[in-house]
């Protein structure tokens, strides 16, 4: 169920379903890095935990927040979103340049095989003004990289078939991907994990949930960028 309202300076959305709930004791967490519930029998294949962070960070990003909402396990659950409302006409909004647009937009492939994680950090970049090639293996990933030849790669080190690191390397031994700028995405962030990227040939190693302005200052070129 979904509803949109206004609400005094807020618009108000929110999700409701009637599935298989929250627990008390997850409930104050929900929203926290990596936490799940109990796995069903018919969800055997869970994410990583990272959904609810991302939309959290997003929301409070557009200086809105999110709350969850459950009376229990079997009872469904309810998600409000509030944001604040345009205080201008939405024909004013954008008739500028942008910060990103007046750095100069880029070629950027994104290799991701989360969809989730894919399409937000799409919708992001094409904001900004990229240009966004998109697949989601790490073979598909080199063919695509060799074909358009991006500015940027971003490129999650938990692929399957041929992993992030591993897709890193090959690119570095072409002459087109020794031009690129190579960005690590990953949901872990040790000492170890940021020195196993570098010495892929990666120049930043961002975790997920990847916090959007590092993103982009990654992608104009700021090599020395390490987020843990």
């Amino acid at each position: 169920l979904l509803s949109i309202r206004g609400e005094c300076d807020d618009a108000v959305i929110r999700v409701a379903d009637t599935g298989i709930g929250i627990t008390p004791e997850l409930l104050p967490r929900i929203f926290d890095l990596f936490v799940q519930g109990e796995p069903t029998r018919d969800r055997a294949k869970g994410g990583l935990g990272i959904g609810l962070t991302l939309v959290k960070r997003l929301v409070e990003m557009h200086g809105g927040s999110v709350d969850a909402r459950s009376e229990g396990p079997g009872r469904g659950s309810a998600f409000t979103v509030r944001l604040p409302r345009l205080a201008v006409p939405v024909e004013a909004v954008g008739t500028g340049p942008s910060r990103t647009a007046a750095r100069g937009a880029r070629r950027v492939l994104l290799v991701e095989d989360s969809a989730d994680v894919r399409q937000m950090l799409r919708l992001r970049l094409e904001l900004d003004g990229h240009e966004v090639h998109e697949t989601e293996d790490g073979i598909t990933g080199l063919a695509e990289a060799l074909g358009f030849q991006p500015d940027v790669a971003v490129i999650d080190i938990g692929l399957p078939g041929l992993d992030g690191w591993e897709l890193g390397r090959r690119l570095r031994a072409t002459e087109a991907g020794r031009r690129m700028i190579l960005v690590a995405i990953s949901g872990y962030g040790q000492l170890e994990d940021q020195q196993l990227s570098r010495e892929a040939g990666f120049d930043a190693h961002l975790v997920k949930p990847v916090d959007l302005d590092t993103l982009t200052e990654a992608i104009h070129g700021a090599r020395t960028v390490r987020h843990a």
